[in-house]
């Protein structure tokens, strides 16, 4: 508008210089200003999220994922040294600066997380510049900034697990920076060997998700801001820390959900006619087998028509099938198993609300929906929520960084029609010794061609760090209710709900998570998303009750069969009972040329540890047995028995000059129907520093014994 005023001229009389006028306040007044108290506010204003953005933004990250990354189907498309990848270096008075993020406005960070690793690490400086200006706006350590007290406090920021060691966590920091240019990060620090830091040295993950307006005003913060808003910036901070689910002021009513649904049947809830929004969902189920209901029941809604929301009750809920306490902005599962959400959900004319019982026992509901009066205008949205399961899915070959081993994309969503990307989660069954998440989100906006979104991991982009299995919760958006199955065999349960770092698109959406196991696995992989879209909205993610309703996994022998078949039992089939020392996983490698490309691995155990194993046969009787077994340097002296019988004669003795897969047969064995104990004990170690010894098993073969 300063453009307009210069070029217009003075002249007798007053209509055109009051058209021109008119115009330019006409225009000004169309361009809505954001600063920094607007951006707090609208952290703790949940009505903000249903309705279509105003100004609008786009969202997008810069992280350090590998730049190998070029082309989906390229062989680097899943290439992994995603740390110590900057956009450029720079010179700024003397100092050697790593360009982290480099952005013109008007925007805003909305969501900064990093984790480091190596020597001193995370001590380096961070820098914040904004709008071109020489001297930054933002300056100190990096962990100070993000999850210290440099900016601000907790919850803003923060790193978790706080039982988590300090160097182990993720580091997040949610204040918004706006800004009306541009925006550049940089990280100082002497410890930065090389991009992705393959020859060692600090090594530095970061993911930040920024805003670019479209038309909007935008006042830059400053650091006089902190103490000019502090009281919008302690109520804000009060809010998310106390997750305020105040619904003073509102005119409420209560539909009942509580009824109690047989197998196979369903229940219908209307709620009130007329303009409304649902404001608060509280649902506790009551099942003989409380963790199958949890699945096997299904949360249907309906607003105006459109179903947007079908998944099962937990997942929902961000429990998945087994109740686990969280506590965030927008959800909440306490300990008696009675859950929380306090999204918003608007409709125009009618919504309903249906509970479907997949399984096969009765289940009883207890609960309630308070819903208002809404205003329903252009912008107002419907919520949705999308769920599938990825069952038994195989993950591929041991990976490396480059890639390879068979990593892929698996699809969360892919929406389509206009609104905003407000979270998932996931649940998840683990079955082998080795993280699972290696792989980067992958977010495609308005038919991208390369996502705007790519990370650097799953437990980055969920806000943890370094696979770590410790629970977290209490934070507003991110939680992890369960990571028993990060490392070993187990349950594991991810949430990232979003606010400020909401993803806005026009024509549609598509969310991929890298699939990225470090071993050979099968793992059952659910994922929610969540939603708001204008009517007329689709995801390509339909009901699934066939999958709903499968018995849920609580133990790996039932995603994992450990059974005889065809007179013989992969190693890794089997399950590990206990081990009285050493370490115990299950190993993947192509090159040696064992059956099925795994095998029982047991590492610095001592003479007199034992490691036991249980498979099942479904015959009993007299059998010859062969071993598969691994031979290498390293590898020791063992005593084998079966159900308390000696395998041989005499101790089996694994060493070989050179790794080699080889056989022995142990004799005749006898077999149990049903359950059979597998004992290997250490008689000796190796002459190494440590006098410890490896094991290595990579089947058993039984053949009926002759005369049988």
């Amino acid at each position: 508008m300063k453009k307009l005023f210069r070029s217009t001229h003075i002249r007798s009389g007053y209509t055109g210089l009051l058209a021109v006028c008119c115009l330019a306040f006409s225009a000004c007044n169309t361009v809505r200003k954001v600063t920094f108290s607007s951006m707090l506010q609208e952290m703790t204003d949940r009505e903000s999220l249903a309705r279509f953005p105003s100004p609008a933004f786009s969202l997008a990250q810069f992280s350090s994922y590998d730049r190998a990354t070029v082309k989906p189907g390229d062989s680097t498309w899943f290439a992994n040294w995603d740390r110590s990848m900057f956009i450029r270096e720079e010179t700024n008075a003397g100092r050697k600066e790593y360009v982290m993020f480099d952005a013109q406005g008007p925007g805003a960070v909305v969501r900064f997380w990093m984790t480091f690793a190596g020597e001193d690490s995370g001590k380096g400086t961070l820098r914040i510049y904004i709008d071109g200006q020489e001297e930054p706006v933002i300056s100190g350590t990096a962990v100070d900034i993000l999850s210290g007290t440099g900016l601000v406090n907790g919850p803003l920021a923060s790193s978790v697990s706080d039982i988590t060691d300090y160097h182990m966590r993720g580091h997040n920091l949610y204040l918004p920076v706006p800004y009306a240019k541009s925006c550049k990060i940089t990280y100082e620090s002497s410890n930065i060997k090389d991009a992705g830091a393959k020859t060692g040295g600090e090594s530095v993950y970061y993911n930040i998700n920024y805003r670019t307006y479209r038309d909007a005003r935008v006042r830059s913060f400053s650091r006089d801001d902190l103490e000019k808003d502090r009281p919008v910036l302690d109520a804000v901070q009060q809010k998310l820390k106390t997750l305020d689910r105040q619904t003073d002021g509102l005119d409420l009513s209560t539909t009942s959900l509580s009824r109690r649904i047989g197998a196979g049947q369903s229940a219908e809830f209307p709620l009130p006619a007329g303009s409304g929004a649902i404001r608060h969902l509280v649902l506790k189920l009551d099942a003989r087998n409380i963790e199958q209901a949890l699945r096997s029941t299904v949360l249907e809604m309906t607003f105006d028509g459109e179903r947007t929301v079908w998944s099962p009750v937990g997942d929902f809920f961000g429990t998945g099938y087994q109740l686990r306490h969280s506590n965030t902005w927008y959800t909440r599962v306490d300990s008696t198993g009675t859950m929380n959400a306090w999204w918003v959900m608007p409709y125009r004319k009618d919504a309903r609300i249906v509970v479907h019982n997949l399984g096969t026992e009765p289940v009883t509901t207890e609960g309630e929906a308070r819903s208002a009066p809404w205003k329903w205008d252009a912008r107002s949205m419907h919520f949705g929520a999308s769920w599938h399961q990825f069952t038994n899915l195989f993950t591929g070959e041991m990976k490396n960084n480059e890639g390879a081993g068979s990593p892929f994309d698996i699809n969360y969503v892919e929406l389509t029609g206009k609104g905003v990307y407000v979270g998932d989660a996931i649940s998840l069954f683990n079955t082998v010794y080795a993280w699972w998440g290696e792989g980067d989100e992958k977010v495609y906006v308005d038919g991208e061609q390369f996502p705007s979104h790519i990370g650097t991991g799953t437990e980055d982009y969920y806000g943890y760090a370094w696979c770590r299995p410790e629970r977290f919760s209490g934070h507003p958006y991110i939680a992890q209710p369960d990571g028993s199955g990060n490392f070993v065999p187990g349950y594991t349960v991810n949430m990232r709900l979003r606010g400020l770092d909401a993803i806005p698109f026009t024509t549609s959406l598509k969310f991929d998570m890298e699939m990225w196991h470090w071993t050979r696995a099968r793992i059952n992989f659910a994922p929610v998303s969540f939603r708001y879209m204008l009517p007329g909205g689709r995801s390509n993610v339909l009901p699934d009750p066939a999958t709903a309703k499968k018995p849920v996994v609580l133990k790996r022998e039932e995603l994992i069969p450990p059974v005889i078949a065809g007179g013989k039992i992969e190693a890794e089939s089997m399950i590990l009972d206990n081990h009285s020392g050493g370490n115990f996983r299950y190993q993947n490698n192509v090159r040696y040329g064992w059956s099925d490309n795994m095998q029982v691995f047991w590492t610095d155990a001592r003479p007199g540890d034992k490691l036991t194993l249980r498979f099942r046969s479904e015959t009993e009787g007299e059998f010859d047995a062969v071993a598969g077994v691994t031979m290498a340097p390293d590898y020791g002296r063992f005593r084998m028995t079966l159900n308390g019988q000696p395998l041989g004669d005499a101790p089996v003795d694994l060493y070989a000059p050179k790794l080699r897969v080889d056989t022995t047969a142990p004799g005749r064995v006898s077999l149990k129907k049903g359950e059979n104990l597998l004992e290997i004990t250490v008689t000796e170690a190796r002459p190494n520093e440590k006098r410890t010894a490896f094991f290595g098993l990579d089947y058993l073969k039984f053949t009926a014994a002759a005369g049988r």
